[in-house]
């Protein structure tokens, strides 16, 4: 990349909200619930580029409502630059909505009357910012109305002129060309002599053309693949890749051969068709990693075969496009599974190089946290003052207060935090930026259980997105065979919930009431829930017996999974000068990463306040110094 070029590339035109009907196999009609994410097939690419480590951009609309913002912070968090996202106050985002019927019919609508994106223009497109771009990526589908293809024929002017590579992703849908009714999204081709006059001119200016065999024959004019592939080699000396579904591509750098197998084959991964949508989008964005890293054809075409087969695989597109570390396992050792979703191995390594793009927590190098997600004990202390147990919740809410005044707006700071009586302290640290964590376990169960029966999904499912899901586990490593398969049980079945709804996960392990805690019994634990699979984002321990205990924990957690987060230290109501010496042995090893403590900050100014011996004002202080202590303490370990 030449010193003035920041960018690998810059993507311009559709960006909308995708709404994906979660029932798989019925009807669009029938859809109950969905689940949302960024689409659009340059936003689309801009995000999948990202995530295969190019620094890419995006030039679009947005409207000046939630579901723009949502599109500008979830680009941000991807790492996808935004100079080139315009907000348009007079439009709302577009948004699609999409099902699966079956393995070949995926019904969508799209919702596009006079949208932000739609109205891109012109006044979009800054020189400078083109000219800081190594390429810039056109679609078909802004060339289907005047100012949209306006704006990318100034892209591409500027983009000549400063000496860019243009890329073309025909991206034909026929609908948005107004050849189809709102209720065919999904048609994939209608010959139109219209559509092949609008994108004739703009072959001849590209470097690089990727359609798939229908596009090629729109942007070629011709009823065959091959004739079409000839029609528009006669227009233009890019580099033509020919996209065919399971069969993987076709590349033709020159001329082109009288048969379309003598053209340079990438061949397809064999995987389950999920969701065909996006994959096109996947496809682009692998080849545009190894294209613009001058790697060969056929490593351009891996990448881009690649991405469309984890697209085709999973339900949704840019949210579940693929990292590039997890690309390279992939390509080299392939999936357990053709089902490539179910592989256990590529879903831990997918979610753990994506995760911080689901969360709008601002990540910290260590977590502060004050702990008050406890039920039982705050029962009893407002039981044993003689008061309602409806004020534990304004308690709570006095927590808050304490550790925002500890935190003043700082990064890694954080509360765990229960829905039973949290709930407006929950509300309460809705965009403030601290770390939540929330309990999932019936207070003191042994073997372990959840809080309120029912499905544990259906709950969890109601959450926030960045909330992180606590979870307390009585676990020793000679418990009875029974209890410790109980355990074993539902831990796995939280795992999945929690991996299959895209929320971090805290498993917090307390040996040392059940048995002897010695160098080597938390370890063994965890070492034995890694075996069975069960890879938490976090894990909150308890204070070990020695340095070498605490070794023993983390060089097994490095062994299986060097992705974790890290480790929270708890309390188990210490005394702040206990608390202090073991943060001087816990503070050795980078894995452990801060502490989540409780009753150590809050027990004594809950007992005088439910007892009505302080104030509102004098609680909050109370916990505030207490917690701050902790902090300082920690520091200065």
């Amino acid at each position: 990349m030449t010193k003035d070029k920041t960018l690998d590339l810059i993507a311009i035109g559709r960006s909308s909200v995708d709404l994906y009907g979660q029932q798989v196999g019925g009807r669009l009609e029938d859809m109950a619930s969905f689940s949302k994410a960024v689409g659009g097939s340059p936003t689309n690419i801009a995000i999948g580029t990202a995530r295969l480590g190019l620094k890419s951009g995006l030039i679009t609309r947005v409207g000046d409502e939630h579901m723009g913002r949502f599109i500008r912070e979830q680009l941000q968090r991807e790492g996808v630059d935004v100079s080139g996202v315009h907000t348009d106050k007079d439009r709302l985002t577009a948004l699609v909505l999409l099902g699966i019927r079956d393995d070949k019919s995926f019904p969508l609508i799209f919702y596009r009357s006079d949208c932000a994106d739609a109205a891109l223009d012109e006044s979009d497109i800054d020189e400078a910012y083109i000219a800081s771009a190594r390429s810039i990526v056109v679609t078909g589908t802004h060339f289907a109305s005047a100012h949209n293809a306006a704006a990318q024929k100034r892209a591409m002017m500027f983009a000549k002129k400063h000496g860019a590579k243009i890329a073309f992703d025909i991206d034909y849908r026929p609908n948005l060309w107004g050849l189809a009714g709102h209720g065919a999204g999904e048609e994939r081709y209608i010959k139109s002599g219209d559509v092949t006059a609008h994108l004739s001119p703009i072959l001849g200016e590209c470097d690089l053309i990727v359609g798939t065999e229908e596009e090629v024959m729109i942007a070629g004019g011709e009823d065959t693949p091959l004739a079409a592939l000839k029609a528009i080699r006669e227009k233009t000396k890019a580099l033509l890749v020919m996209k065919r579904g399971p069969m993987g591509c076709v590349v033709f750098p020159g001329e082109i051969p009288d048969d379309i197998e003598k053209g340079l084959k990438g061949p397809g991964f064999p995987v389950e068709v999920y969701n065909v949508l996006g994959a096109g989008d996947a496809f682009m964005s692998g080849f545009l990693r190894g294209w613009l890293r001058d790697e060969p054809i056929e490593t351009c075409c891996s990448y881009a075969n690649a991405g469309g087969a984890f697209a085709v695989s999973r339900l949704l597109c840019s949210a579940e496009y693929a990292t590039f570390s997890e690309m390279q396992h992939f390509i080299k050792n392939g999936s357990e599974t053709r089902a490539v979703r179910l592989d256990p191995t590529l879903t831990h390594l997918h979610w753990s190089t994506t995760r911080d793009a689901a969360s709008s927590y601002t990540k910290a190098d260590r977590i502060f946290a004050l702990a008050i997600d406890h039920r039982a004990q705050l029962e009893k202390i407002a039981d044993e003052a003689g008061a309602s147990r409806e004020r534990i919740k304004n308690f709570k809410t006095l927590a808050l207060d304490a550790a925002l005044a500890v935190a003043k707006g700082q990064k890694g700071f954080g509360m765990l935090l229960d829905g039973t009586y949290g709930r407006e302290a929950l509300f309460k640290a809705a965009g403030q930026d601290l770390w939540i964590g929330r309990p999932v376990e019936a207070p003191g169960s042994r073997p372990l259980d959840f809080e309120g029966g029912g499905s544990l999904a259906a709950k969890l499912i109601e959450w926030p997105v960045n909330h992180i899901i606590k979870c307390l586990c009585f676990y020793h490593p000679d418990d009875p065979a029974e209890l410790r398969t109980k355990q074993d049980r539902e831990l796995l079945r939280l795992h999945d919930a929690a991996r299959k709804l895209g929320r971090e996960l805290l498993i917090e392990i307390i040996s040392g009431k059940n048995g002897n805690l010695e160098d080597g019994t938390v370890s063994s634990v965890i070492d034995h829930l890694y075996s069975l699979k069960i890879k938490p984002d976090w894990w909150k321990l308890e204070s070990q017996p020695s340095d070498h205990a605490w070794d023993n924990i983390e060089k097994t957690i490095h062994r299986y999974d060097p992705s974790c987060r890290g480790i929270m230290m708890l309390g188990l109501d210490a005394p702040e000068d206990t608390l202090t010496k073991a943060f001087t042995l816990a503070k050795k090893h980078h894995t452990v990463r801060g502490f989540a403590i409780g009753r150590t900050i809050f027990a004594e100014p809950a007992r005088l306040w439910f007892s009505n011996k302080i104030t509102d004002a004098q609680a909050t202080d109370a916990m505030a110094q207490s917690f701050f202590r902790l902090v300082s303490a920690w520091e200065k370990a």
